[in-house]
Formats: C-alpha cells, sequence, structure tokens
C-alpha cells in the first residue's frame, strides 16, 4: 500500500483539500476493499482513456478503498487489453444476436473502415455487460472470503481457549 501522508501531501492533489484525509480510502476493510473491487473492476472494462481517473472517482464517490480501485484498473493494461476487449466484443455479439462479421471481413483500408459502423455498438455493449459482471463477482467474492477468512479465525482463536468458547456459546 502506498504511505498515505505522501498522497495526502501531494502538490497536484491539494484541490481534492481533506477529502483524501477520509480513514475509508486507506484502511482494508471489508466494505473498503470489496467496493474498491467493484470499482475498479467496472473501470477496467471502460474503453476510454482515464480509467483510473474514473476509478479514483468512483472511490471517492462510494468511500471505497483508493489504492486498490486505482491498481485494479491495471488489469486492462496494453498487453491484456486486445484479448479482453475481443472478448468483450464477443460477449456483445452473443447478447445481440448478431453473427460474427469475421466472415466476410477483407483486411484492408476498406474493410476496417466500413466494419467500424457494425462493430461499434456489440463493443459497448460486451464492455458493459463484462464490467458489470466482472465488478458483481468482484464484490462479492472479496466479500465471501472476507467472511470465510474471519470465520476461520474465529474457529481457531475459539479452539485455543476453551474458557473462551465456553463463554461464546453461551452468548
Amino acid at each position: 500500500m502506498p504511505n498515505p501522508d505522501l498522497i495526502k501531501n501531494h502538490k497536484n492533489l491539494q484541490f481534492l483539500g481533506d477529502k483524501l484525509h477520509d480513514p475509508n480510502f486507506w484502511h482494508l476493510s471489508r466494505r473498503s476493499v470489496s467496493m474498491a473491487f467493484a470499482i475498479g473492476l467496472f473501470a477496467a472494462w471502460l474503453p476510454v482513456p482515464g480509467q483510473m481517473a474514473i476509478a479514483a472517482v468512483g472511490a471517492f464517490s462510494y468511500r471505497a478503498n483508493l489504492p486498490i480501485a486505482v491498481a485494479l484498473v491495471w488489469l486492462t493494461n496494453p498487453i491484456t487489453m486486445p484479448p479482453l476487449f475481443y472478448f468483450a466484443y464477443r460477449v456483445g455479439l452473443w447478447f445481440m444476436d448478431r453473427p460474427s462479421p469475421a466472415e466476410n471481413f477483407k483486411f484492408s483500408l476498406e474493410g476496417v473502415t466500413s466494419g467500424l459502423g457494425n462493430t461499434w455498438e456489440p463493443f459497448l455493449l460486451g464492455c458493459f455487460i463484462m464490467g458489470i459482471s466482472c465488478s458483481a463477482a468482484g464484490y462479492f467474492g472479496i466479500n465471501y472470503f472476507w467472511h470465510q477468512h474471519v470465520a476461520k479465525k474465529w474457529a481457531a482463536r475459539k479452539q485455543k481457549k476453551p474458557g473462551v468458547a465456553a463463554s461464546l456459546d453461551n452468548v
């Protein structure tokens, strides 16, 4: 995790004022981390520049962990972007019940420019569907694993101290 004091005092972030001092942006709690996963994974599927800024605004809006939300945007980086966005395009085609235009596609300048009119709708729909799906999976997945981790710790604690186990059972 980056040092919050360094980021809070950074000269380019002074316009945010005291908003950066909210502890939810820096602490690792179940709520802030799960919201950060939801925001970061959704923003990663947005096919626009400035995904990190969008994730940061989302983290501010929902009081999520800021570094995790911004870091998750890098799921789509210059190496992973082509296959992930192609998959999103294929998902969009499937949801729109359209055939793949690759069957009669010729790779040429004319083929690419004429194909843009048919590809943007399934591409954006696929990105939206994948963003919502990954966001929900990240949110509920982190909540589930966090809960399982805490339950496991409580069970181990209960087994270590027999006096605590009896008092916890009576509650």
